[in-house]
């Protein structure tokens, strides 16, 4: 085994033999081991470990490591890897099976990596990007389409992001994170984060109690308390006026006491320089690190702890409060096994296969193309155009994304061996007999220069046109990455770019039957054009299988299955504006108007129908039992296909302090069935579902009466109109406690 570690000096007697020092025995506590350590080292010692890159410690054989490490959807920026769907489709599946089973293939492949360096780089070091500390997931709330971050988010919904980051985080770091931990998973940005991306530096998310607990802090609790995530990233920006990277409210008022977190806080990249340069609040870089520290940041992405010891001379802060920093992320290095003997095992992943073995290997390429089926969504199907059927005899495949890797990738990504494209899929699956044909069409974001397109003509001519539109990273992303957005990777309208708009409507027009795949991370508005084409697949950025994954949607190989995890809006103007942080008037649980697919949404190739639903009619608040409940779901169509079945409440009857939402998404499961088969799906709502948080953030609303919706989709009247399935309603009122 390689550990990250060299031999270390010794304690010696003249007639015993060379002992190594406690640190290095994992016989010994934890707590017992990281005190050892950190009482060996001294206060400049101490310093050069509170920054990502922790220098060397020659003279305790504690060689350097670099705490940042990215894994979004797959080992990012370390060269081979494989790359999964962007995180919003992997939340497009509503399938935490499958969500832990790709962070576990992640999570092998980092720890191979790892592995891997050390057993080539001298001093037992990695470099950058190469260790097992990881700052993912981004658990963020997608509140807004505009915010080019939120493809890395589990979209917009606080229970879903929650069940589905919780299985991501235990995937990554195993089953024992209390003593062993495969990786060190990270949940970020902490907290009331969400754009606008060129003012992250700047502004100051005002929000009141009740949108802080009901929406922006449940997946951070959730993480934190029921996922053993092991670290939290701060924001850049200020929250209710405190830096998040220096909040006595959010780091120890809640994360800490509240919470009781035992991990470490990580400051984002650089957001401690924000402190005195930006947001202004202390005077010099000094003051900005002895702040941080003393509010609960640990460790420092970037600049600034480096000046802690002078913060200790001018009295700013104490050694010991370097201590108390130091040793919560020196635990992690501990537990990650970087402090063990070469030639123990206790760390059940310290030994992992070689990386030929295991980095995109072919059960993780399969495992991709599983997930990329998995989240693709099928918006629109008229007169059931797809599956294509066997007599068409003519496809031509258009769209600036059809050809390029750029549509599957998203933003921190690793280097597939290879990545399908659309093209590619195609290209691979059509059988012989049917012609096809393929020119771009149109250009991604700016007008094209030769006004003669002969795609436009030559799709009229086919049976079907495929027309490959939307987004890419260069369009959408974070404020240094999207480098083809003037707002640093946000955008001010959620409809087709312009080029690609225009170039759709001369295809309608002359009379090409169009199918579009929808490529981005987040929700695209067609318009009135939506209604003049044939179909519409949302495939957000599906990997490096995404071509393969959609070719076999399209031929009916396999069956769309996913559900959105974020309402597209028909208009921008139907949201309130974009650094407003109210959630009044977004999201599918406070938006009155009606989107163009809702929260939920999704169509398959075949049709599901729900019967039969079983729950009480009562409830009682005093009961810590969870209100349980059943529903028949049947596959009335032809073509086997997974539902998700989604339990909301609605129609609260809930008189008091504090808003109302429209709808509360509390369970959901995915299930397959082959053609006329059945399956009783049981669901569970836990209280906590059921109460609703009031004015002052506190969740002890128990309402009179509520509805319980069972269905493929979120409650919207424009649902069944759209393709859902007829849902299943109970009411359920609330009675007293029964007397002892």
């Amino acid at each position: 085994m390689i550990t990250a570690s060299t031999t270390a000096p010794t304690d010696t007697t003249a007639d015993a033999a060379p002992m190594p020092p406690p640190f290095r025995d994992p016989d010994l506590a934890l707590d017992h081991r990281v005190r050892d350590l950190v009482s060996r080292l001294t206060l400049a010692e101490k310093v050069s470990q509170m920054e990502h890159a922790a220098a060397a410690i020659p003279r305790l054989g504690i060689p350097a490591y670099n705490y940042w490490n990215e894994c979004l959807h797959g080992v990012a920026r370390n060269g081979r890897a494989t790359v999964f769907p962007q995180i919003i489709g992997l939340a497009a599946t509503w399938d935490t099976d499958l969500v832990y089973r790709v962070a576990t293939a992640i999570s092998d492949e980092a720890r191979a990596k790892h592995h891997a360096a050390l057993a080539r780089q001298g001093f037992a070091q990695t470099q950058q990007y190469q260790g097992l500390t990881f700052w993912t997931p981004n658990i963020n709330l997608f509140r807004d389409p505009r915010w080019g971050r939120g493809q890395e988010t589990w979209g917009e919904d606080p229970h879903l992001t929650a069940r589905l980051a919780a299985a991501f985080v235990r995937g990554l770091q195993g089953d024992t994170p209390d003593t062993h931990l495969k990786l060190a998973a990270c949940a970020k940005h902490y907290a009331v984060h969400s754009g606008p991306e060129n003012e992250r530096h700047t502004f100051n998310a005002r929000v009141t109690p009740h949108d802080l607990w009901d929406s922006y802090l449940p997946a951070f609790e959730h993480l934190v308390r029921h996922a053993r995530v092991e670290s939290v990233m701060g924001a850049y920006n200020r929250t209710l006026d405190e830096p998040c990277c220096a909040s006595q409210f959010l780091l120890l008022d809640i994360l800490r006491e509240r919470w009781g977190f035992e991990g470490h806080v990580v400051s984002d990249c650089w957001a401690l320089r924000d402190i005195h340069e930006t947001h202004r609040i202390t005077t010099d870089p000094v003051e900005s690190a002895a702040l941080a520290l003393t509010k609960g940041c640990d460790l420092a992405c970037g600049t600034t702890f480096e000046l802690l010891g002078e913060a200790v001379q001018r009295g700013l802060i104490t050694e010991a409060d370097i201590d108390r920093a130091l040793s919560r992320h020196l635990r992690a290095r501990f537990k990650l096994g970087m402090f063990d003997p070469a030639d123990d095992n206790r760390n059940p992943w310290s030994n992992p296969p070689a990386p030929e073995a295991i980095v995109t290997c072919a059960a993780h390429t399969a495992l991709a193309c599983e997930a990329a089926v998995a989240s693709c969504v099928l918006l629109q199907n008229h007169n059931h155009i797809l599956p294509l059927r066997p007599d068409v005899r003519s496809i031509y495949i258009t769209g600036p994304l059809a050809a390029t890797q750029d549509a599957l990738l998203g933003n921190y990504y690793g280097l597939p061996p290879r990545a399908i494209t659309l093209l590619d899929g195609l290209a691979a699956a059509l059988p012989e007999g049917i012609r096809a044909d393929y020119r771009p069409g149109a250009l991604l974001s700016t007008p094209k220069q030769n006004a003669l397109e002969w795609a436009e003509f030559d799709c009229a001519s086919c049976d079907v046109t495929i027309a490959c539109l939307g987004l890419t990273a260069l369009l959408e992303g974070e404020e240094g990455e999207a480098i083809a957005s003037s707002l640093h990777g946000d955008r001010d309208d959620i409809s087709l770019p312009p080029p690609q708009r225009l170039f759709l409507e001369s295809l309608i027009q002359r009379g090409a039957r169009v199918i579009v795949i929808l490529f981005g991370g987040s929700a695209l508005s067609l318009g009135p054009l939506a209604d003049k084409v044939e179909a519409i697949l949302w495939a957000g950025y599906p990997g490096q299988e995404g071509g393969r994954a959609l070719a076999d949607i399209l031929l009916g190989r396999a069956s769309p299955s996913g559900r959105l995890p974020i309402t597209f809006y028909e208009n921008i103007n139907d949201l309130p504006p974009y650094a407003n942080y109210s959630m009044r008037g977004r999201t599918h649980r406070w938006f009155d108007g009606t989107p163009a697919w809702p929260f939920g949404f999704g169509l398959t190739y075949t049709r599901f129908t729900y019967s039969d639903l079983r729950v009480s009619d009562v409830y009682s608040p005093g009961n810590d039992s969870p209100l349980c409940g059943s529903v028949l779901l049947t596959n009335t169509g032809d073509h086997e296909a997974a539902e998700i079945v989604q339990i909301y409440l609605t129609d609260f009857d809930a008189p008091g302090n504090g808003p109302v939402p429209r709808e509360n998404l509390a369970d959901f499961h995915r299930v397959t069935l082959a053609p006329g088969q059945s399956r009783r799906v049981e669901f569970s709502i836990p209280p906590e579902h059921i109460l609703l948080v009031d004015t002052n953030g506190r969740r002890t609303r128990a309402p009179l009466a509520f509805t319980v919706h069972v269905g493929g989709c979120s409650p919207h009247p424009s649902a069944r109109a759209l393709g859902a399935a007829i849902p299943q309603t109970a009411r359920v009122s609330r009675i007293a406690r029964c007397p002892a």
